[in-house]
């Protein structure tokens, strides 16, 4: 039927997405980022370079995590309107971080050591900060009555994904021992009380 169709496409897409996130992540731990090359992606994942940049423009689009707007946006939107939003945030982001290490822990690992160590992948990262802030920004106008494109809003937007950003760096840094729901925790005190010990001086 007609109504199938497009289903079936976008599991397709998917499917294809998933096939050279794979290989490339493959391919990285074989024999590292900088020598993994876009025809080894297209090869190992049986798709042309042609495809590849189809679905993401540069490899380091390959690496970085997209699911923070598709999932944790969509998943503030569903939280009830009266619950306040700090407690809204907290709730999502541990529970993101909680499903990422359940769904691929490896992934997750391997995905904040190449934001840690490799400048291109960090330096993308910044880039396509500003589009998921932008997208914030209206998500948090939608819950405070504030417009999307005031001062204060956008501040607190990009404070929030820079600071989670920082949370995934520092998580590889240290080893990855700490749990990421931990470390996220303290990110949003920060966010919510400021700098420990800064109003002491």
């Amino acid at each position: 039927s007609e109504g199938a169709r497009p289903g079936l496409r976008e599991r397709k897409k998917i499917k294809t997405r998933e096939a050279i996130r794979g290989a490339t992540y493959a391919l990285i731990e074989e024999q590292g980022y900088d020598a993994t090359t876009i025809d080894q992606i297209a090869d190992r994942a049986e798709v042309s370079p042609s495809t590849v940049f189809r679905y993401f423009p540069t490899k380091e689009d390959i690496v970085l995590t997209d699911e923070f707007e598709a999932v944790v946006l969509a998943e503030i939107r569903r939280r009830p309107a009266e619950e306040p939003w700090p407690d809204t945030l907290r709730y999502v982001l541990r529970h993101a971080a909680r499903a990422g290490m359940e769904e691929d822990p490896c992934v997750s690992r391997l995905r904040t050591h190449l934001m840690a160590q490799v400048p291109a992948v960090r330096s993308r990262m910044m880039e396509s900060m500003s589009a998921t802030g932008r997208t914030l920004c209206r998500v948090i106008a939608e819950r405070t009555g504030r417009a999307p494109d005031d001062l204060e809003v956008r501040v607190y937007a990009m404070s929030l994904i820079g600071g989670l950003m920082e949370t995934g760096v520092y998580w590889a840094e240290h080893g990855h021992r700490d749990d990421p729901r931990d470390l996220v925790d303290r990110a949003l005190d920060v966010l919510e009380h400021g700098l420990p010990g800064a109003g002491n001086h």
